[in-house]
């Protein structure tokens, strides 16, 4: 039973045809990158996955953590997050007048333990519910070095980390399912490095399944164990890294031609 299973995804925006048919089935585990030139559909296909979008037909199937599965269209964006989804974003999008702190202790809001009335009388539960938070959010920003920033504004963080602030902002809601777009966007040479040696830390040491979209092919092909090829909105290959780096369809989509052999 795959943990994701998408069937005949479109959307359409008004005459344009964004995208057509996609399927992809996912199992527990994999790492998959979804790649294409600029306007190819690949954030609008994360959008649907997450809510952003409705698709215009075609179906997002999850399994959930009891194993029932769960249609995800038509579901708002924090009912997504709260069945085991979670995101980044080619723009980051963190709460940037807050601290970090903060920013990771928003994120374990759905799964508070208490209700309004406990939220404005401060009962016992209360305080021992924000211990609880308060404790895992630092202990996130132990693991990837933000510990000793969690009290600075998050604007004030440079690029790289505010970066890896989103990312532990995503890990926050304990998903199963993990969406990054665009990670490597924006980094240096060696933060790209560092970047796909903690995705693939990520993936083993919190048991997740992660579905990429990234322009920067270092990544993609050392990263991606399967890779799927979006051209206006189609897909036009699928494969592991080797094969879609010398299929011709995905050389003329890149380079407009088909490279021969001399």
């Amino acid at each position: 039973m795959a943990l994701l299973d998408i069937k005949d995804l479109s959307i359409n925006f008004g005459g344009l045809r964004a995208v057509t048919d996609f399927n992809l089935s996912m199992q527990e585990g994999e790492l998959v990158g979804i790649i294409g030139p600029n306007g190819a559909g690949k954030t609008t296909v994360f959008n649907m996955l997450t809510g952003v979008y409705r698709p215009t037909k075609g179906e997002i199937f999850l399994k959930r953590r009891d194993d029932s599965i769960v249609n995800l269209v038509g579901k708002k964006p924090f009912t997504i997050t709260q069945m085991g989804v979670a995101r980044t974003f080619q723009n980051i999008r963190l709460f940037k007048d807050l601290t970090v702190l903060q920013n990771v202790k928003i994120a374990h809001h759905f799964s508070a333990k208490y209700g309004v009335g406990g939220a404005v009388l401060r009962t016992p539960a209360y305080f021992k519910e924000e211990q609880r938070i308060h404790d895992e959010a630092l202990k996130l920003l132990r693991i990837f070095g933000l510990e000793n920033r969690k009290d600075e504004i998050s604007k004030n963080l440079p690029y790289g980390e505010q970066r890896r602030l989103e990312l532990v902002r995503a890990l926050a809601t304990s998903p199963r399912l993990l969406l990054l777009d665009e990670p490597a966007a924006g980094m240096n040479p060696q933060e790209i490095k560092d970047l796909m040696e903690m995705i693939r830390w990520i993936r083993n040491e919190f048991q997740l399944t992660i579905l990429l979209i990234e322009h920067h092919m270092e990544v993609v092909m050392n990263v991606c164990e399967r890779i799927l090829v979006l051209d206006y909105g189609l897909t036009i290959a699928q494969g592991c890294p080797e094969e879609i780096k010398t299929n011709p369809k995905v050389i003329e989509a890149y380079l407009g031609e088909v490279v021969e052999d001399a």
